[in-house]
C-alpha cells in the first residue's frame, strides 16, 4: 500500500493541500518533510506522539524527516484554539526545553542512512535577524486581512490577543520559507489546529520562491465518548519516564475503552493493517481477554520506553495483582502505586498498628481497626496480619524505607518512615 493511502487508512489525514500533486510528489522520490515542536514543557506528551509516529511512517516509506524544534517560536506561544495568551518562558528555559524534546525525537527517527533524519532549531534563523529585515522581508507578504481569517485568530479577538501570538503565523510560515530554501523540505505534517499557519509557509514559499509546497494534518484524535485524547484526570501523559513512570503510561492503554482499542492499534502502533485485522476479529470474539488493550499497551510502551520497561510495567502489575508486594523493589512499587495515599509515622512512632490504621486513615475508629485485623482484612507488605496487639518492626521496613498496608483487596496506603 502507498504510504497515503495507508495514513488514509489509518484515519492519520484530515486536511491536505492539493492532493493530486502531493500523492505524486510521494510516489515520485524521496520528499524531504517536517514537524514543528515548541518548546512548551520539559518534555513532549501523548498529544505530539501521532505527528512523532508519522514522521516514522514517512521515514520509513523512505521519505527524509526534518524534526524542527521551536527554540525562537517556543518563546512566543501559537494561540491556535488557546483559550488565552501563554505565559512566556525565559530564553535559558526554552533552550533547556528545547534540548530535552530534541533527546526524545531522537529516540523515534533513525538518524543513518540516505533518508536519515536531522532536528533543527529555528533559533538558529530568528536570532541572527532583526525586527527591520523581518517585517521587510517577511511581514510584507501578509496581509491583516489573510492574517485574520485564520480561524486560530478569531477565536481570540473578542477575549484579546497580543500582537505577539497574532505575528506567530508568519514566524511559522517563515520555518517553511526556510526549511525550503536551507533543506529542499517541500511538506509539511502537524495537526489539525496547526493548519491555517501551515499554508502560511505554502504561500510564504510561493510569494517568495514561487516553490510547490504540500501540507497534510492529522485529526485531533478523541475517544468514542468525544474527549480529547491523552489526558488522564486532567493531567498531560508524558513521554518522559520521570514525569509518567512506564507503568503509569502502561496501564493508560491497558484501559484503554473497548470502543477505541482497534481504532488505536491503527494510529499508535506498526502493526500491519492486516495484522490489526487479525487482532480485532479475536478482540471480538472474546472482549473479556482484552487482547486489543495488551497488545496496544504492548506495541506503544516499548515503542516509547523500550522493552525492558514494557517488562518491568507488566511485572508490577501482575505482582500487585497478586499482592506480592515484596517481590517488586522500592522503586517500582512506587511507580505502581503512585496514586494511592501516603502517611509519613512521627518521629516517636511505637509500632502499634491498631494506632496506625486509625493516624493513618485506613480504618475509621480504633474498633474497625481491630475488627479489621482480626476479621484478616489487613495486610503488611502483602501478608496478612490478623495480631491485635502487632508492634511494626525493622522486618516490614522495605529497604528502610516504606511499608505497604492494604485493607480488603484494593485499599493500599503507603507508610512512610
Amino acid at each position: 500500500m502507498k504510504i497515503f493511502d495507508e495514513l488514509k487508512e489509518r484515519g492519520l489525514i484530515f486536511q491536505t493541500t492539493d492532493e493530486t500533486a502531493l500523492r505524486a510528489a510521494l510516489d515520485k522520490g524521496s520528499v524531504s518533510f517536517y514537524t514543528g515542536y515548541d518548546p512548551t514543557a520539559d518534555s513532549l506528551h501523548l498529544g505530539h506522539l501521532v505527528p512523532i509516529l508519522n514522521m516514522r511512517r514517512l521515514q520509513l516509506a523512505g521519505h527524509k524527516p526534518v524534526a524542527l524544534v521551536g527554540g525562537a517560536t517556543g518563546m512566543i506561544g501559537d494561540p491556535s484554539f488557546k483559550d488565552s495568551e501563554r505565559s512566556l518562558q525565559t530564553t535559558e528555559t526554552v533552550a533547556e526545553w528545547s534540548n530535552s524534546i530534541k533527546a526524545q525525537l531522537s529516540r523515534f527517527l533513525d538518524f543513518n542512512g540516505e533518508n536519515s533524519a536531522i532536528v533543527v532549531n529555528n533559533y538558529d534563523w530568528f536570532a541572527e535577524m532583526n525586527v527591520l529585515e523581518f517585517l521587510r522581508d517577511v511581514g510584507k507578504h501578509f496581509t491583516i486581512n489573510y492574517m485574520m481569517s485564520k480561524e486560530s485568530v478569531k477565536k481570540r479577538i473578542e477575549t484579546g490577543i497580543s500582537y505577539t501570538e497574532f505575528a506567530y503565523q508568519i514566524l511559522q510560515g517563515y520555518d517553511f520559507y526556510e526549511l525550503n530554501e536551507r533543506y529542499g523540505v517541500s511538506l509539511q505534517v502537524g495537526g489539525s489546529d496547526q493548519w491555517g499557519n501551515m499554508v502560511a509557509g505554502t504561500d510564504l514559499i510561493r510569494k517568495k520562491s514561487g516553490n510547490d509546497t504540500h501540507v497534510i494534518t492529522v485529526p485531533l484524535i478523541t475517544d468514542s465518548t468525544g474527549k480529547k485524547f491523552g489526558k488522564s484526570e486532567g493531567n498531560a501523559v508524558w513521554l518522559d519516564a520521570d514525569k509518567t513512570s512506564p507503568y503509569e503510561f502502561y496501564q493508560f492503554w491497558l484501559n484503554i475503552a473497548d470502543a477505541d482499542a482497534v481504532k488505536f492499534m491503527k494510529i499508535f502502533t506498526f502493526l500491519t493493517l492486516d495484522e490489526i485485522d487479525e487482532i480485532a476479529k479475536a478482540f471480538e470474539s472474546a472482549p473479556h481477554e482484552r487482547l486489543a488493550q495488551k497488545t496496544l499497551a504492548k506495541e506503544v510502551v516499548t515503542l516509547v520506553h523500550g522493552a525492558t520497561a514494557y517488562a518491568q510495567a507488566v511485572n508490577i502489575s501482575e505482582q500487585l495483582f497478586a499482592g506480592n508486594i515484596k517481590e517488586l523493589s522500592v522503586k517500582d512499587i512506587k511507580a505502581g502505586l503512585s496514586d494511592v495515599p501516603n502517611f509519613t509515622v512521627a518521629a516517636d512512632f511505637d509500632g502499634n498498628l491498631v494506632n496506625l490504621l486509625v493516624d493513618a486513615k485506613i480504618s475509621p475508629s480504633r474498633r474497625q481497626a481491630r475488627e479489621d485485623i482480626t476479621n484478616g482484612a489487613i495486610y503488611i507488605n502483602g501478608d496478612r496480619q490478623t495480631e491485635l496487639d502487632y508492634i511494626l518492626n525493622a522486618s516490614d521496613k522495605l529497604e528502610n524505607e516504606l511499608t505497604v498496608i492494604r485493607r480488603g483487596k484494593k485499599k493500599y496506603t503507603i507508610i512512610n518512615y
